[in-house]
């Protein structure tokens, strides 16, 4: 009799310990499985951002947002590229020697940007850190917040809270508040215009 007490009471215990086991098994998992996953600050400290910016339209903009900073993707009109170097001696830095961006976006010369159909570049004035507005239209007395940009601005940027103007690649106006041109990321694009904010070179594919 104490036998058989014992021995139900043995398989008892060994079915509960083993029950405890799994389900330990199973909570530690789930943090173990969570880790395979990239965390919101992962993401915020670099992880690139896709952009495809083939469905802009000549002129149009977006923003998007990489490393908790919005980076603004333009598509220039055949116009604005045509006449990119033509104001440089109204500009503070048109060479962008003292300005932030890759090696391979100085090289490019007043484009600024490894497609010049698309410049890409922070939305953030160097100035104080307000979030500049784009100002596309070229040669006319153009108004935006109220200000009349004049009758020679080539389309650019313009910053309301101090009144910082960058012309279309970034590049900062002589006499400015703000002291260099606008940032541009690492970034890759490809022939079909898909642009990789965050990396010097386009992921491979197999």
């Amino acid at each position: 009799m104490n036998d058989q007490v014992d021995h139900s009471r043995r398989r008892l215990l060994t079915a509960a310990t083993v029950g405890t086991g799994a389900i330990g098994v199973a909570f530690a998992a789930v943090p173990f499985l969570a880790s395979w996953q990239p965390s919101a600050r992962a993401r915020a400290l670099g992880a690139p951002v896709e952009v495809d910016a083939s469905k802009l339209d000549a002129g149009q903009m977006l923003k998007v947002v990489w490393r908790g900073q919005p980076v603004f993707v333009v598509r220039r009109t055949p116009t604005i590229i045509a006449q990119l170097g033509a104001h440089d001696a109204m500009l503070a830095d048109p060479k962008s020697d003292d300005s932030v961006q890759p090696a391979y976006i100085k090289s490019a010369g007043a484009a600024r940007a490894r497609n010049p159909e698309y410049w890409i570049g922070l939305a953030v004035c160097t100035h104080l850190g307000c979030s500049p507005l784009g100002a596309f239209e070229p040669n006319n007395a153009y108004q935006v917040s109220g200000t009349d940009l004049g009758q020679n601005w080539p389309g650019g940027f313009y910053c309301p809270c101090h009144g910082s103007k960058y012309d279309i690649s970034g590049r900062v106006f002589k006499s400015m508040p703000a002291p260099k041109n606008l940032t541009v990321p690492s970034y890759a694009i490809s022939a079909d215009a898909r642009v990789v904010i965050g990396v010097d070179d386009a992921p491979k594919t197999a």
